[in-house]
């Protein structure tokens, strides 16, 4: 009895596969593809943290073209760190002014007799230059207005056989590297880092990549000159 229950019981309905529209399935695709697209083609902030990766990345080769913009990020704030003060609450810490000194140790590394220095007028920003450079530097309103319009000052100061070395803000590095198509997750300039781009002969700005101000003491150790 329970063997013919189960043989005559109806079969439950199968439900049918719903095909996805053609169109549909293009425009995921579409999607997909452009997704790609842009994280292949977007661009990226190189690590610099060695005498190799500044050779592989071109920093060297520019840097003797003359045609490099380097842009520093002024050295740790008294008014936003518990560190010993140099003095001037606006400017930057005694551990501040150690990291600025190993930026300038590695700049002049890579040879400053064809470079132009400019600093904005901040004080955070003059006692970090002249920790990196030994003495005061010119100083220039442009570079601590972080707007839209900083990076098209940066590359307008960059002369043609001249390296070019910008102490400025993180803000005005930040709008830089958005002119670049960097995206937000990269964009991240510390204390004392540098970004390094260059400019090519047709004006063109290309970004070579970043060193920590931890990088920079590496590297002046691996070179030893």
């Amino acid at each position: 009895m329970l063997e013919h229950i189960i043989a005559t019981r109806p079969h439950a309905p199968r439900l049918k596969r719903r095909k996805l529209p053609a169109a549909w399935l293009l425009a995921v695709l579409l999607v997909a593809t452009a997704s790609g697209l842009w994280h292949v083609l977007r661009t990226h902030v190189s690590n610099l943290g060695s005498a190799q990766l500044m050779s592989e990345h071109g920093v060297y080769s520019a840097w003797n073209r003359d045609e490099v913009i380097v842009l520093v990020r002024h050295a740790e704030r008294c008014d936003r760190s518990r560190q010993a003060c140099l003095g001037d609450p606006s400017g930057i810490t005694v551990n501040g002014s150690h990291a600025a000194a190993a930026v300038g140790d590695g700049i002049r590394r890579l040879g400053l007799a064809d470079a132009d220095f400019l600093s904005s007028p901040e004080v955070r920003t003059q006692q970090t230059a002249s920790f990196v450079f030994g003495k005061a530097i010119e100083t220039q309103d442009w570079l601590a207005r972080c707007d839209s319009t900083f990076a098209n000052a940066a590359l307008a100061h960059k002369r043609e056989g001249h390296n070019l070395v910008l102490v400025t803000h993180s803000g005005c590095i930040d709008h830089l590297e958005r002119q670049l198509g960097v995206a937000d997750g990269e964009r991240v300039a510390g204390y004392t880092s540098a970004l390094f781009v260059s400019k090519d002969s047709n004006g063109k700005a290309h970004l070579l990549g970043q060193l920590n101000a931890n990088q920079w003491q590496t590297l002046n150790s691996s070179t030893g000159k």
